[in-house]
């Protein structure tokens, strides 16, 4: 808004120089110019052609006021539908949710599902987690469901030219399980939700090299895309949003996210790690003890445990 209305502001004042500049007066042009209470009237009957609630009288002998006149009053044509347009926007562009300024990303074991972090205690596997909320007291969200996606750009192998290409990521589902979504029943009000992507290979530092089998250290411009696609209650609206994440800019930190201590005695907002919602633990802890195998069932290969050696055929 005062974009725009600094934009009217110097259209009138150009179309009230231009004006003074080719009125047919007695008057020499430094004496035109020098009369700024003259100048400044004429610049206000500008703005207010410029906005529509008002019209420039031109000379019926210059065609250059003809023109300037023209012009203010298709501006003020145009102008209230402009700005009546970016109020609805406003209005009902919503955008119900705050989005943590970084994806972190940990060791595998460090994702909270118990299962899934047992299953990795002994792997050296990264995981990436994205973190948002919902700030709206007034609107019920229901049906939250969330997809990752990997955008990158590498050389056509027939001219060289560089194509963007496009992969589907997996995201841990409610069960732990890597999915093609994860998805929420109901999203309370000011409850932190993660979405954890399993890259399936190390991340010693940054950026990413490597994620769900894809090897980016030939790609450029890797960016990482969560959306978030919901439905409002009473409404029935459709609630969409998105935030990409620049692999080889500054959109990732190394640990894990500082949590949200929930108390159900007292408000959200006031919930012990709101003011760290964008910071890191100092230590990501130790990992869980992974589960003892099943003694009904015969080892696996690669488990550590004894086996006996293969036998080979002798001819």
């Amino acid at each position: 808004m005062l974009m725009a209305l600094g934009g009217l502001m110097a259209l009138a004042v150009v179309i009230a120089s231009v004006w003074t500049l080719t009125d047919r007066s007695p008057k020499s042009v430094r004496e035109r110019f020098g009369d700024g209470e003259a100048l400044l009237n004429l610049s206000l009957e500008a703005l207010r052609a410029s906005v529509g609630t008002d019209n420039l009288n031109p000379g019926k002998d210059s065609a250059v006021q003809q023109w300037l006149a023209t012009i203010a009053s298709l501006t003020g044509a145009l102008v209230p539908a402009v700005l009546l347009g970016i109020v609805l926007i406003k209005l009902f562009a919503l955008r119900p949710f705050v989005w943590r300024r970084r994806a972190s990303v940990s060791h595998a074991w460090a994702a909270d599902f118990p299962g899934y972090a047992r299953l990795h205690a002994d792997s050296d596997h990264a995981i990436i987690a994205v973190r948002f909320y919902n700030r709206l007291d007034n609107l019920s969200v229901v049906d939250l469901r969330a997809r990752a996606h990997l955008r990158f750009l590498e050389p056509s192998p027939n001219d060289g030219s560089l194509v963007i290409y496009k992969k589907w990521l997996k995201v841990l589902d409610e069960k732990g399980e890597p999915g093609d979504e994860r998805s929420w029943l109901a999203v309370e009000r000011g409850a932190p939700f993660t979405v954890w992507i399993p890259v399936e290979a190390p991340v010693p530092r940054l950026p990413v090299q490597e994620i769900q089998g894809k090897d980016l250290s030939a790609s450029h411009g890797a960016k990482l895309l969560v959306r978030l696609t919901a439905r409002t209650v009473g409404m029935g609206t459709e609630v969409v949003d998105e935030r990409w994440f620049d692999l080889e800019g500054d959109d990732f930190e190394l640990g894990r996210f500082v949590p949200v201590e929930a108390n159900l005695r007292k408000d959200v907002w006031v919930w012990r790690g709101w003011r760290g919602f964008d910071d890191l633990l100092p230590d990501e802890g130790t990992p869980p003890e992974p589960e003892p195998p099943d003694p009904a069932l015969p080892p696996a290969r690669g488990s550590g445990l004894a086996e006996e050696p293969p036998t080979t055929a002798v001819p």
